[in-house]
Order: structure tokens, then C-alpha cells, then sequence
């Protein structure tokens, strides 16, 4: 019963199949080839507008690449304490950007609002001894599960505007928050004020694919620049460009994302007692106390800790494969410990 990370899922039989079919022959490298040359138009026609897609290996490296082109040096991104980027990317933002400084701040369900957004601006506004605030960065889904609902991300991006500051959204569960709100991905990417979306697609079923989506398109030239400066402009391409189309063109990426809410949804029930927070995506937060999850753990679940050490916490993760019976049998787990 592995409910460590959506990470530890297989690649889905039809990213292996897009990945068979483009290694059938030789192709032009660098993004030069038919694949790649498609991706524009295609996730042009997935968010309703022109846009500009750039794959690279990594979310880090989305996250990181994406913000540098935004924020100078001196700058800041604004964004929550729990944040990937503040607790899991090893300084990648700091280093593509050249030194910019993360203004962290709190907010329940690892959420910001427009009012934290804008006391992390005032607290920086000391002329030339501050940074100077110029992105907003927030995840969807946010690393405690919780979703921006469309109406949240407008505020988001209206707060922004005003400040000048420009609007990322680590996207590494984009599909699943789209798939539980059930609307266009425009309404919670462009729509809303959003000028850069890292679009995840490998806890989703692919395999070292993700993509910088600019909306902005006058930051894609930087961005093209910096992608190819740090290291993330494949030589072949097509591998990454042809797991993003199988992904998006037939809706495999929503159809992916549902089951695996779908089941955290189920388990979420088994779970009730426990949760932390409510289920809204693919993750689950639960705190039954540190020998409940002792007992978890002998009963054959692998899942992590969460929280501060000894809080009794743990965060379950489904992922698009996981199997029915190893839900079925961490439902009966979490019932045998009331």
C-alpha cells in the first residue's frame, strides 16, 4: 500500500506509447523537430489563447527557470511558507535568478490571499534597503491540498497587477485541481492574471516531461534563453514534446487526474476522523497520533510524516494507478483503529 508520492507511479501505457511511436526514426534536435513544433498550437488550444510552451525535465527547473525570468537579483517572490520552492528545491529559485529572496508567508491549507500578498509588500518597502517584490508564486494544487478556485486566483492576480509584481503558478498538480474544479484551464490560469504556469505532467503519468506555459509572451525570449543557459533545452526534444501532446490532446491528463481524486476521495472517507484538512485533490492529510501511524505502517502502508516531528501527521498520496485494493485494504486499516 504506497502512498508515499504520485512520484513513485509508473509512466501511463499511452505517455509509453507516444514515447515508442517518436523513436521510430531520426529527428531534428533541439525542439526543431514536428513534435515540438506543435506544442504552441497545442496548448494554445487548451487554454483559449497564444501562448508560448517550453519543456524541460524538471518542475524545479519550471518553477525556477520561470521565476528568474520574472524577478532580477535584487527582487523577491512572494509565496507561502510551505511552498516547493521555499522547502524542496534546494535554493533552485535563489540560484536561476541570480540571489532574489523568497518573502514567505503563512496561510491555512498552504494558501495565500491577496491581504498576505500585500503585507509581504509592505514589508519590504524600505526604498534600496529591500528587496524589491516583483512575482507571486502559489501552487495548484497547494502542498497541503488544498485548490484555488477560479474566484481566488482573479483576487490573486488583481493584488498582483496592482503591485506590479507578476503571477507563477506551480502547476506539478495542475491537472488534478482542473479536474476537481471541473473548469476551463483558462479560468484559473490567464483569466485570472496569471503570466506563467509551470504545467506538470510527470506525477500525472509521464515521464521527465514538464513545461513552462507563458502567457506573458513577452518574457519567452528570456525564457528560451534561460532554459538553453540552464541547462534545460533537451537535444531530443520529441521525447518531451510527444509525452505533453499524448497527454493533453485526448484529455488523458484530466482523465488521469480524476481517478486519482476520485480515490483519495474515497479513502478521504475511510479517513474522516482523522483528516487535517479536507480532501480536495489527490492528497490526504490525516494526524490519528504517532502509534496510530505506527500501527499504519505494520499493517503494510508506506506513507510520509508531515508536520513538525512527533505531531502525528502523515500525508497520503494516490496516484493515477494506484490500485483499487490497496485502497480498499487502507480503508480497512484506518476503520481497525477506532
Amino acid at each position: 500500500m504506497n502512498f508515499r508520492s504520485d512520484n513513485t507511479a509508473p509512466a501511463a501505457p499511452e505517455i509509453l506509447a507516444a514515447l515508442s511511436a517518436v523513436n521510430e526514426a531520426p529527428a531534428a534536435p533541439y525542439g526543431e523537430d514536428p513534435w515540438s513544433r506543435r506544442l504552441d498550437d497545442a496548448f494554445s488550444a487548451l487554454f483559449e489563447r497564444e501562448v508560448r510552451v517550453f519543456t524541460v525535465a524538471s518542475g524545479t527547473a519550471a518553477n525556477s527557470i520561470a521565476l528568474a525570468s520574472a524577478v532580477p537579483p535584487w527582487g523577491a517572490i512572494i509565496c507561502n511558507e510551505g511552498a516547493h520552492i521555499a522547502c524542496d528545491e534546494c535554493g533552485a529559485p535563489e540560484f536561476f535568478s541570480g540571489g532574489a529572496k523568497l518573502v514567505l508567508l503563512e496561510g491555512a491549507g498552504a494558501k495565500i490571499t491577496p491581504e498576505s500578498v500585500r503585507e509581504g509588500v509592505a514589508r519590504n518597502a524600505r526604498g534600496i534597503h529591500s528587496v524589491a517584490p516583483a512575482a507571486v508564486s502559489i501552487s495548484q494544487t497547494t502542498e497541503r491540498g488544498a485548490i484555488y478556485t477560479p474566484a481566488e486566483i482573479a483576487a490573486l492576480g488583481k493584488e498582483a497587477k496592482a503591485n506590479k509584481l507578476a503571477l507563477h503558478v506551480d502547476g506539478a498538480r495542475f491537472a488534478n485541481a482542473v479536474a476537481a474544479l471541473g473548469c476551463a484551464p483558462a479560468d484559473v490560469t490567464w483569466r485570472g492574471g496569471v503570466d506563467l504556469l509551470s504545467f506538470g505532467a510527470t506525477k500525472n503519468g509521464a515521464l521527465a516531461a514538464e513545461a513552462i506555459v507563458c502567457f506573458d509572451l513577452d518574457r519567452a525570449e528570456e525564457i528560451a534563453r534561460r532554459r538553453k543557459r540552464g541547462g534545460h533545452l533537451l537535444c531530443k526534444g520529441r521525447f518531451a514534446a510527444a509525452q505533453l501532446l499524448a497527454f493533453i490532446e485526448n484529455g488523458l491528463w484530466l482523465k488521469l487526474a480524476s481517478r486519482a481524486n476520485e480515490m483519495a476521495r474515497v479513502l478521504g472517507e475511510a479517513a474522516a476522523p482523522y483528516l487535517s484538512l479536507p480532501v480536495e485533490s489527490n492528497q490526504l492529510f490525516i494526524k490519528p497520533g504517532a502509534e496510530a501511524l505506527a500501527k499504519l505502517r505494520e499493517g503494510g502502508a508506506d506513507f510520509y510524516d508531515w508536520g513538525p516531528p512527533g505531531s502525528g501527521e502523515a500525508r497520503l498520496v494516490v496516484s493515477w494507478s494506484q490500485r483499487a485494493e490497496e485502497v480498499e485494504a487502507m480503508r480497512g486499516l484506518l476503520a481497525s483503529l477506532r
